[in-house]
Protein backbone atom coordinates (compact mmCIF):
# COMPACT_ATOMS: atom_id res chain seq x y z
CA UNK A 1 0.00 0.00 0.00
CA UNK A 2 1.55 3.47 -1.14
CA UNK A 3 0.33 6.65 0.99
CA UNK A 4 0.36 9.58 -1.50
CA UNK A 5 0.62 13.70 0.13
CA UNK A 6 1.65 16.91 -1.88
CA UNK A 7 3.42 19.62 0.76
CA UNK A 8 5.03 22.24 -0.57
CA UNK A 9 8.97 23.72 -1.01
CA UNK A 10 8.38 26.75 0.66
CA UNK A 11 8.45 24.42 4.07
CA UNK A 12 12.26 24.30 3.78
CA UNK A 13 12.77 27.66 1.98
CA UNK A 14 10.78 30.54 2.57
CA UNK A 15 10.66 33.27 -0.19
CA UNK A 16 10.84 36.81 1.10
CA UNK A 17 7.95 39.09 -0.13
CA UNK A 18 5.61 35.33 -0.41
CA UNK A 19 3.41 34.81 2.25
CA UNK A 20 3.53 30.94 3.78
CA UNK A 21 3.16 30.76 7.44
CA UNK A 22 -0.05 29.18 6.47
CA UNK A 23 1.55 26.91 4.11
CA UNK A 24 4.28 25.92 7.16
CA UNK A 25 2.09 25.13 9.77
CA UNK A 26 -0.41 23.11 7.46
CA UNK A 27 2.16 21.31 5.20
CA UNK A 28 5.06 21.24 7.50
CA UNK A 29 2.36 19.00 9.72
CA UNK A 30 2.47 16.48 6.89
CA UNK A 31 6.19 16.67 5.60
CA UNK A 32 6.35 15.53 9.63
CA UNK A 33 3.56 12.97 9.29
CA UNK A 34 4.60 11.63 5.67
CA UNK A 35 7.77 10.80 7.63
CA UNK A 36 6.38 9.27 11.04
CA UNK A 37 4.25 7.41 8.59
CA UNK A 38 6.97 6.08 6.72
CA UNK A 39 8.82 4.65 9.99
CA UNK A 40 5.71 3.35 11.80
CA UNK A 41 4.63 1.33 8.81
CA UNK A 42 7.36 0.46 6.86
CA UNK A 43 7.65 -3.53 8.44
CA UNK A 44 3.98 -4.07 7.27
CA UNK A 45 4.59 -3.02 3.52
CA UNK A 46 3.01 0.32 4.07
CA UNK A 47 4.86 3.64 2.33
CA UNK A 48 4.47 7.06 2.47
CA UNK A 49 5.91 10.00 0.73
CA UNK A 50 5.37 12.97 -0.68
CA UNK A 51 5.78 15.54 -3.53
CA UNK A 52 7.01 19.17 -2.34
CA UNK A 53 6.34 21.67 -5.69
CA UNK A 54 7.46 24.97 -6.42
CA UNK A 55 5.12 27.29 -8.34
CA UNK A 56 3.15 24.97 -11.01
CA UNK A 57 1.70 26.76 -14.00
CA UNK A 58 -2.27 26.19 -13.47
CA UNK A 59 -5.93 28.27 -13.67
CA UNK A 60 -4.39 29.66 -9.91
CA UNK A 61 -2.05 32.02 -11.84
CA UNK A 62 -3.31 34.46 -14.35
CA UNK A 63 -0.57 33.66 -17.38
CA UNK A 64 0.68 37.78 -16.91
CA UNK A 65 2.31 36.51 -13.61
CA UNK A 66 4.14 33.51 -15.08
CA UNK A 67 7.54 35.34 -16.10
CA UNK A 68 7.72 36.92 -12.73
CA UNK A 69 6.83 33.32 -10.66
CA UNK A 70 9.07 31.15 -12.90
CA UNK A 71 11.95 33.85 -11.75
CA UNK A 72 11.41 32.79 -8.23
CA UNK A 73 12.81 29.27 -9.27
CA UNK A 74 16.94 28.39 -10.21
CA UNK A 75 15.84 26.40 -13.45
CA UNK A 76 14.38 30.25 -14.44
CA UNK A 77 10.58 28.89 -15.20
CA UNK A 78 7.23 27.37 -13.69
CA UNK A 79 6.68 23.68 -13.63
CA UNK A 80 3.78 21.89 -15.38
CA UNK A 81 1.39 20.02 -14.06
CA UNK A 82 2.76 16.69 -16.12
CA UNK A 83 5.72 17.37 -13.76
CA UNK A 84 3.77 16.84 -10.07
CA UNK A 85 2.24 13.71 -12.22
CA UNK A 86 5.39 12.11 -13.04
CA UNK A 87 6.86 12.46 -9.12
CA UNK A 88 3.53 11.02 -7.66
CA UNK A 89 3.83 7.98 -10.82
CA UNK A 90 8.06 7.59 -9.96
CA UNK A 91 6.87 7.52 -5.96
CA UNK A 92 3.78 4.89 -6.75
CA UNK A 93 6.09 2.58 -8.62
CA UNK A 94 9.16 2.78 -5.83
CA UNK A 95 8.84 0.17 -3.53
CA UNK A 96 12.53 0.57 -1.47
CA UNK A 97 11.35 4.68 -1.28
CA UNK A 98 9.43 5.58 2.00
CA UNK A 99 9.51 8.63 3.93
CA UNK A 100 10.96 11.16 1.04
CA UNK A 101 9.58 14.52 0.83
CA UNK A 102 10.40 14.51 -3.28
CA UNK A 103 10.95 18.32 -4.26
CA UNK A 104 9.87 19.22 -7.41
CA UNK A 105 10.54 22.58 -7.82
CA UNK A 106 12.90 24.03 -10.26
CA UNK A 107 15.61 23.48 -7.64
CA UNK A 108 14.03 25.80 -5.30
CA UNK A 109 14.49 23.99 -2.60
CA UNK A 110 18.44 23.97 -3.06
CA UNK A 111 18.51 26.87 -2.51
CA UNK A 112 19.34 30.56 -4.55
Amino acid sequence: MYLPCITTSLIDHAISGVPSVLASLTKGGLNAATRSLAIEYAKTGIRANAVAPGIIKSPMHAPETHEALGALHPVGHMGEMRDIVDAMLYLDSAPFVTGEILHVDGGQSAGH
